[in-house]
């Protein structure tokens, strides 16, 4: 095992138990920099799933005309600038993915 790279010692003699737990406590971090990653990927894709369904529930594509999927794009990316995801092509494979996948 190599020691681990010390940024500020001040003074600091670090011991064998340090030298152990320091790579374990990195790996358990970036362990949870990737649950927390994932949680999120599901949260949008029940998000995507939901916004599907209430596509298709409304029938708002219909009963708003063709400029349905390109107003709510517009919308939506107003709301939220910094946000991918929210293009008229995105947004209609939402509605297919719910459509598929409910039937």
């Amino acid at each position: 095992m190599t020691k681990p790279e010390f940024i500020y010692r001040d003074g600091m003699s670090a011991d064998d138990n340090y030298i152990q737990w320091l790579p374990e406590l990195k790996k358990r971090y970036r362990q949870s920099q990737v649950k927390a990653a994932v949680r999120i990927n599901s949260a949008l894709l029940e998000f995507y799933w939901a916004l599907g369904r209430d596509i298709v529930a409304m029938h708002a594509d219909s009963k708003y005309g063709s400029g349905f999927f390109n107003q709510l794009s517009l919308d939506l990316k107003k709301e939220f600038p910094k946000e991918t995801g929210f293009s008229v092509t995105n947004i209609k494979y939402m509605k297919r993915w719910y459509l598929f996948y409910y039937e």
